[in-house]
């Protein structure tokens, strides 16, 4: 039970602080029952209904769980080391293939972008009180989804994917709700989910995107929210076909309450059409950044969804941060009207080197998985272990850990840093280092 610590306080506020103060110190661990409200009400001389309020705001901060019958217990605190850190530093000699960064060499100057941003800066000196976005900027990027075919509606700014998703999901669930998450997936959203006192249920992927059978599962299960990667998934650069849209996009029908996230990073460096599942539910948000093909300092990704979500993520960010800087909108609004990425050539030079390594793979009796974006993601026996021998050929890769929830071991390896010469090298040392063949698929 409670052992000797003593909840105390008058009001509810006072309760949820003491039962706070007391999970801080580690008087009160992870999966200790609280006293039934009735009981601790008698025990403080204080209404059942002051102890019912505490109770719902620490359950609303992440701080305890309630399960029916078996009562309200303290809930496991988040992981406190991300998956990020789960990296292998590349010592001198050793080619680095695990950070996922872009070839520097296909991003634009931002020169350029930054003066004509500045100069529109001196004629109106952004202010207090302003549109939280640059309306050009706001149609503009519109006007790129509609031809996409993404429904209808207003557009935000966020500070990147990551800040975009976080927000949206903070916008309409509590702590304690489920989110289906790609198994594997980006190490970052598996981070944030647990971080926000939500709980992470895997889906399988594939080569097509999410297995349709596994979110079927998960959302008759009670999953209140479904995040997916429209292209070049991190880590497998899975794509949504379009045939395995119109299947989600039944199966979401089926469940218009669940709560829709699109992330679109992959947006200007893959040239696969997109086939968005937005619309289909009553809540649904649209993520696109600006991060990989036009630099990942911007920190800038633009946002639309139904008006709910919009209105709800704008008003919690005007509470907050305010907006994301109209200097940095206007920096990326130059870098779309000025063409300065020719998305083709991007998208075909990662394509090339992507395609060249999952072949030579192949050749060498290595399954690979590659469809879209600058990630190929290798099954392998022990990972470890085919960690430690990339290394020592002169590899450094990213570990499996960092994306994987329930999947088999893998690795994952960028391809931006590739040039031709290298793809041989490289997989002559993978197929080395992957051990025996599984017969197993990552989804």
């Amino acid at each position: 039970m409670l052992g000797e610590y003593r909840i105390s306080g008058r009001r509810a506020s006072e309760i949820a602080a003491s039962v706070e103060r007391g999970v801080g110190s580690g008087d009160l661990v992870p999966g200790h029952v609280l006293p039934p409200m009735r009981e601790l009400a008698a025990r403080l001389e204080v209404n059942p209904n002051t102890v019912a309020a505490a109770y719902r705001t620490l359950r609303e901060r992440g701080v305890i769980e309630t399960a029916g019958r078996r009562g309200s217990r303290v809930r496991p605190r988040p992981a406190s080391t991300s998956r990020g850190s789960l990296r292998i530093e590349a010592p001198p000699g050793v080619r680095d293939l695990g950070e996922g960064n872009p070839d520097p060499a296909l991003l634009p100057e931002l020169g350029p972008a930054l003066a004509a941003a500045a100069a529109v800066h001196a004629q109106s000196s952004g202010l207090y009180g302003e549109a939280p976005v640059v309306p050009e900027f706001a149609a503009y990027a519109r006007t790129a989804m509609d031809a996409d075919g993404v429904p209808e509606g207003p557009v935000a700014v966020a500070s990147g994917a990551l800040d975009a998703i976080e927000r949206v999901l903070a916008a309409h669930l509590r702590p304690g709700d489920a989110v289906a998450v790609e198994d594997p997936g980006w190490g970052s959203v598996l981070d944030l989910v647990p971080a926000l006192g939500l709980h992470a249920v895997p889906v399988g992927v594939d080569d097509d995107g999410p297995l349709v059978a596994d979110v079927e599962r998960v959302l008759r299960a009670g999953a209140r929210a479904l995040v997916v990667t429209d292209r070049a998934q991190n880590p497998t650069g899975a794509s949504v076909s379009a045939a395995r849209a119109r299947e989600l996009k039944a199966v979401l029908a089926r469940h218009p309450g669940v709560l829709l996230i699109e992330d679109d990073h992959g947006h200007a460096i893959v040239d696969l059409p997109l086939h968005p599942l937005a619309g289909t539910t009553d809540h649904w948000a649209f993520v696109r950044s600006a991060a990989k093909a036009y630099g990942p300092d911007l920190r800038v990704a633009v946002l639309t969804g139904d008006t709910v979500t919009v209105d709800r993520v704008t008003g919690r960010q005007r509470l907050g941060p305010g907006w994301v800087s109209r200097l940095l909108q206007r920096a990326v609004l130059h870098l779309w009207t000025s063409d300065a990425v020719d998305t083709a050539a991007v998208a075909r030079s990662y394509g090339e080197r992507r395609d060249a390594l999952v072949h030579a793979l192949a050749e060498r009796g290595v399954t690979a998985h590659g469809r879209s974006g600058m990630n190929v993601w290798v099954p392998v026996s022990d990972e470890t272990g085919a960690i430690a021998r990339l290394l020592h050929a002169g590899w450094a890769v990213a570990p499996g850990a960092r994306f994987r929830v329930g999947t088999p071991q893998a690795v994952r390896l960028t391809v931006s840093p590739l040039a031709a010469a290298d793809i041989g090298p490289l997989a002559d040392a993978v197929a080395a280092a992957a051990g025996p063949a599984r017969p197993v698929t990552y989804g």
